[in-house]
């Protein structure tokens, strides 16, 4: 890719990241469980009726896990919150991929403007011959 196309590229994403809402890292699962009380609903060994659906967030934040039960009514905004983190993080994978890119071709065009100039004798310039 072009280095300017490149540039234009990372100053998309950085409006994409600003707008970017509440954010958390994690995954939400729904349980079912059974309880353990004889003659209970879930208990039937013909049709089995789980208590639930409960949500659970689990996430590892600086090396910690943590799991947290979500209530039924904040499972949409958590749900968002989930996808925003996905998008930031697919963002600045892809900004970190661009800059790499934008860094090397950086440093290869100031090698060769250094090459074309050390073979070019000008003034303050040291003669290798001497």
């Amino acid at each position: 890719m072009q280095r300017k196309r490149m540039e234009i590229r990372v100053e998309r994403i950085k409006r994409q990241l600003q707008q970017i809402g509440d954010m958390r890292p994690g995954s939400l699962n729904q349980q079912l469980t059974v309880c353990g009380r004889p003659g209970c609903r879930c208990q039937d060994p013909s049709t089995p009726q789980k208590h639930g659906p409960y949500f659970q967030l689990s996430y590892v934040h600086q090396g910690k896990s943590t799991t947290q039960f979500i209530p039924k009514d904040l499972v949409s905004p958590v749900a968002r919150q989930l996808d925003n983190y996905k998008t930031f993080k697919a963002l600045t994978a892809e900004w970190v991929g661009l800059a790499l890119a934008i860094a090397k071709e950086k440093l290869a065009a100031e090698k060769a403007r250094l090459k074309s100039g050390v073979q070019q004798k000008g003034p303050g310039r040291a003669d290798s011959s001497t």
